[in-house]
């Protein structure tokens, strides 16, 4: 008989806003799992010498990355003001943010649960390229709320970034499984465990 190959178990985890997404994450590692968050990427393939830098100043000139660093501010302003300018972002760095989330998931261990944490997993049409795909969800108003609380944003500027995404019914129409995260911390840390019993299966 051959040797029964030990598969890695590869988790979309997304979800609107202010719901939650780095909890979840946090306990998920706790119980084992390979935590790859897409904004932690994001960040990287910016970092002064890299191939996605150059991208981003030969868009969008030089200024933009003072001493060769990104000024993530005025890039910032530039794209929240232009749409174009923001696609033309997201084209340099999605798929560097997805080259790098596959080299880290080919790297885990055998027989890992890997997490990829993508806040725009939905928008961006990765649904199908997970084994599962959870979903933290929280009802718009209690978004508004932890916006206010932790970003302090009024209540016109938690809405517009909340219709900036994904609607909630399209992310939990793409979930297979939904993490409830509008009660408190014990309540999100047992439907974790549920969970992992099931990616551990």
């Amino acid at each position: 008989m051959g040797e029964t190959l030990i598969t890695t178990t590869v988790v979309g985890l997304t979800g609107g806003i202010a719901s939650g997404k780095s909890a979840v994450a946090d306990l998920l590692a706790d119980h084992g799992a390979v935590i790859i968050d897409a904004d932690v990427l994001a960040r990287e393939v910016v970092e002064p010498g890299t191939p996605g830098l150059a991208e981003v100043v030969a868009r969008f000139g030089a200024g933009i990355a003072p001493g060769g660093r990104l000024d993530r501010a005025a890039l910032g302003k530039i794209i929240f003001e232009d749409p174009v300018a923001r696609k033309d972002l997201e084209l340099i760095i999605h798929p560097a943010v997805r080259a790098r989330a596959a080299e880290l998931t080919r790297a885990a261990p055998s027989g890992s649960v890997v997490v990829q944490v993508i806040p725009l997993l939905v928008e961006t049409g990765q649904s199908d390229a997970f084994d599962r795909v959870v979903v933290v969800d929280v009802d718009p108003d209690t978004q508004v709320r932890r916006l206010a609380e932790r970003n302090g944003l009024d209540e016109n500027q938690s809405r517009a970034r909340i219709a900036a995404q994904a609607s909630r019914e399209d992310r939990l129409a793409a979930a297979d499984d939904v993490i409830d995260n509008t009660r408190d911390r014990a309540s999100l840390a047992r439907q974790v465990a549920l969970l992992w019993d099931t990616l551990e299966s």
